[in-house]
């Protein structure tokens, strides 16, 4: 069983920059994508950025020049570096990653999501 456990959120002002982390753990005979998602009351899970065991990336059109999203491998941790924030960046971040576990059942996985306050 893979679990994610997010790290980082918090408060900060509006353009400020916070940094948040997933670690994975488990076995799994692949974990890949790796991807941060963002929720706000009301609203649908969106995608923020997403990376691939290869370094691609994609980003959300609201993010792009402001967040960096990066992985290590050898550790199975995702990043996603924060910059300029606003306070429509408020939300609960989610890590998110594409299983292969030994049995080859796939699955996505989810963290417990970590919170991102930007004040005005």
């Amino acid at each position: 069983q893979v679990q994610l456990v997010e790290s980082g959120g918090g408060l900060v002002q509006a353009g400020g920059s916070l940094r948040l982390s997933c670690a994975a753990s488990g076995v799994a005979l692949s974990i890949d994508p790796m991807a941060w998602y963002r929720q706000v009351p009301g609203k649908q899970r969106e995608l923020v950025a997403s990376i691939t065991s290869g370094g691609s990336v994609n980003y959300a059109d609201s993010v792009k020049g402001r967040f960096t999203i990066s992985r290590d491998n050898a550790k199975m941790t995702v990043y996603l570096e924060m910059n300029d924030l606003k306070p429509e960046d408020t939300a609960v971040y989610y890590c998110n990653a594409d299983v292969i576990a030994v049995s080859r059942a796939r699955f996505a996985a989810w963290g417990q999501g970590t919170q991102v306050t930007v004040s005005s």
